[in-house]
């Protein structure tokens, strides 16, 4: 599943943070991150733990420490992570989510990979009818401006979201 994490990161950002200077490009690449990391190895592995969520936090804000700015693009980075271990439904797998505190393995299937054909189509087209809704609110297919900006730097223009 690709839309469904794009959408709901994006979505979930705007609603949650309401900032049009957020790097979505780092959020969207957060969000992605847990199936990139896992797929390779079978299923849903470390990638898809509260404790690699938050070990990549801390990280950041250890490797970013006076530097403000930096700080400000790469903490949506575990935001991207933390909105895909949600979009998921990976604390349905409590093991694997608590790992290790649950002393389980990581053996599970990637969640997004284990549902039915019917419910990844719902997903994806969910995830479709976020990402026009994200796209048509903040004119990124009528202004080449803002869709230009936004694919340059990942902000949003703000005179397309006070206005």
């Amino acid at each position: 599943m690709f839309l469904w994490f794009v959408g709901a990161s994006l979505v979930v950002a705007w609603v949650v943070f309401r900032d049009p200077a957020i790097d979505h490009r780092v959020l969207v690449a957060g969000a992605l991150l847990p199936d990139v990391v896992d797929a390779p190895f079978g299923g849903a592995r470390v990638a898809h733990t509260l404790v690699a969520s938050a070990a990549l936090l801390t990280a950041v804000m250890l490797a970013t420490r006076g530097h403000r700015h930096a700080r400000r693009r790469w903490l949506f980075l575990p935001v991207g992570t933390f909105v895909h271990l949600v979009a998921d439904g990976i604390w349905g797998r409590a093991e694997t989510f608590w790992w290790p505190f649950l002393g389980g393995g990581l053996d599970g299937p990637l969640p997004s990979l284990d549902r039915g054909i019917a419910a990844v189509v719902l997903q994806e087209l969910a995830g479709l009818a976020a990402i026009v809704w994200f796209v048509r609110t903040f004119g990124l297919a009528a202004d080449r401006a803002a869709r230009t900006n936004f694919l340059r730097t990942g902000r949003l223009s703000r005179n397309r979201v006070d206005g």
